[in-house]
């Protein structure tokens, strides 16, 4: 009777452990989580150089089993190409859109897998997928976008274009602008019409004694110079004007 008891017991025992070792064989592993991120959204003008950021935390330091990739999908749609992988080096693009134009600006150790796309082009518009795997972190969020807007370049004005425009354009035009100013100030001295034109050696009647030509009318524009022995003399004809000796007085 008591080795009936001594044997149920020892099979009550083994039974128990059979099912420790079976729950610790069913148990699930630990699960490790890995989070990614890029900018929702990147704006460029065509021929940038355009850095497409990717940041990444883990719960395990970066070793020789992590992997990061690129994938792009055109705007119109489409299945995503793969263009960038890193796995202990980076593997660039040596054919199709992006040959020659991916440049590798991570650092794993600090948690960055940012690459640059040279010389942005309007085909490039798409969206931009950045995938992280670091077993065993393979769970969470591994995966992040980016949509990418390239636009036309703005029109720049160079300072030669600028001096090309003052040479031919403005100057004249300022040019022409004082020309025609000068003329509406000092406007064109008309000369009186009912006098016939005589030559210098004619001589009429009542003029052989002459001192001095006939002179104009004096205008505002008009200037006399003279030296100090005349002023007296041009006091004289101020009182006694002579039409005759061809002086006139301006009316400025």
């Amino acid at each position: 009777m008591c080795k009936m008891r001594r044997l149920c017991r020892s099979r009550s025992a083994l039974d128990v452990l059979v099912l420790l070792c079976w729950a610790v064989c069913l148990a699930p592993s630990p699960v490790f989580s890995i989070s990614v991120n890029t900018p929702a959204e990147l704006h460029a003008s065509k021929g940038d150089t355009v850095t497409l950021s990717c940041t990444f935390t883990s719960t395990k330091t970066p070793t020789s089993k992590m992997s990061v990739d690129w994938s792009y999908r055109p705007q119109t749609g489409g299945p995503p190409l793969t263009f960038f992988h890193f796995s202990s080096r980076a593997f660039l693009p040596n054919e199709g859109q992006f040959n020659g134009r991916i440049q590798w600006r991570g650092s794993p150790a600090r948690g960055d897998v940012s690459v640059a796309l040279i010389n942005a082009t309007l085909t490039d518009n798409g969206t931009y997928t950045c995938s992280v795997r670091n077993p065993p972190d393979v769970h969470g969020s591994p995966n992040s976008h980016t949509v990418l807007t390239v636009t036309p370049k703005a029109p720049s004005i160079r300072f030669s274009d600028v001096a090309v425009l003052l040479a031919f354009i403005l100057l004249p035009s300022a040019v022409i602008t004082l020309i025609l100013i000068g003329r509406m100030l000092c406007p064109k001295k008309h000369y009186n019409q009912s006098r016939a034109h005589r030559s210098p050696i004619e001589v009429t009647e009542g003029e052989e004694y002459a001192m001095n030509p006939p002179v104009k009318r004096a205008t505002c524009c008009d200037l006399y110079f003279m030296d100090s022995e005349d002023e007296d003399e041009y006091y004289d004809l101020k009182k006694r004007p002579s039409v005759e000796e061809g002086f006139a007085e301006s009316r400025c």
